[in-house]
């Protein structure tokens, strides 16, 4: 996949944005981890989409946002972008945090959007099912143990964790924990409002789990499901926290289905 760079600024801040493809337009909205857009998931997206996958303020290689302060700021921020891209009709992806931020901006305003797709999205408190801690456990633990069923998988990431880093790749890593502690931290990974204005969003959505994620588990996806029965909700067999990295052949086979659902 050829990536195209670019930098847009808003509200003061100095946005970078991955484009990739050509076709409709697909923003793709990253966790708390932070960015990564080349890998075979982003590669198949691109055949079908124009897909423009930003890195958020304080994440990756963008600039800081020092007024921003939860993900409600966020949100209203993305919402900006979409209005200055002059985009429409955009098919809105969002993974874990960013599948958070994704309800978040949908039930806000809908109108430059054609669908949302929340992909083990964070965001609701499910009592019962608080999955495990990002912020508390080692990383090591939660890559090694909670983030994939595919042990091959989680070796390889264990591997790349331990790998030594450049002076500004550790900036990156740092930068992006402080930034996701700060949207995230307090409540954790949700929002108490949220739930009772999800019935705002008047476009399809498309609810995608990993069968087995241990990080926001599956009845977080039925509970957002309950809260928009108009919703499509499916389930990645044998797949974790992230099926478009573990299954991303399944989990574009689902988005694909439910995309050509929503054109017709």
């Amino acid at each position: 996949m050829s990536v195209t760079e670019e930098f847009l600024e808003i509200r003061g801040c100095r946005l970078r944005l991955a484009r990739a493809g050509q076709g409709p337009v697909l923003l793709y909205l990253h966790g708390a981890n932070g960015p990564n857009p080349c890998s075979p998931f982003f590669d198949e997206l691109a055949t079908r989409f124009e897909v423009i996958a930003p890195d958020h303020p304080g994440f990756g290689t963008s600039g800081d946002a020092p007024w921003m302060e939860n993900i409600g700021d966020l949100a209203y921020f993305y919402l900006d972008v979409l209005k200055a891209l002059q985009l429409e009709k955009v098919r809105l992806v969002g993974h874990s945090m960013g599948g958070w931020l994704a309800a978040e901006m949908a039930i806000r305003a809908t109108h430059r959007l054609a669908s949302v797709t929340l992909m083990s999205a964070a965001g609701l408190r499910v009592p019962g099912h608080n999955g495990v801690d990002i912020f508390l456990l080692p990383p090591a633990e939660l890559q090694g143990r909670h983030l994939y069923v595919d042990a091959t998988l989680s070796a390889t990431a264990l591997a790349e964790l331990a790998a030594p880093k450049s002076p500004e790749q550790l900036d990156v890593l740092i930068r992006n924990r402080t930034s996701a502690a700060q949207l995230c931290w307090q409540p954790r990974l949700n929002n108490p409002q949220l739930a009772r204005w999800l019935h705002r969003i008047d476009v399809p959505v498309h609810l995608l789990w990993g069968d087995s994620d241990h990080i926001i588990p599956p009845e977080h996806g039925r509970a957002y499901q309950r809260l928009m029965p108009q919703a499509r909700l499916d389930f990645i067999d044998k797949a974790g926290h992230a099926p478009q990295v573990e299954k991303p052949r399944e989990t574009l086979t689902a988005m694909q289905s439910f995309f050509e659902g929503v054109s017709q």
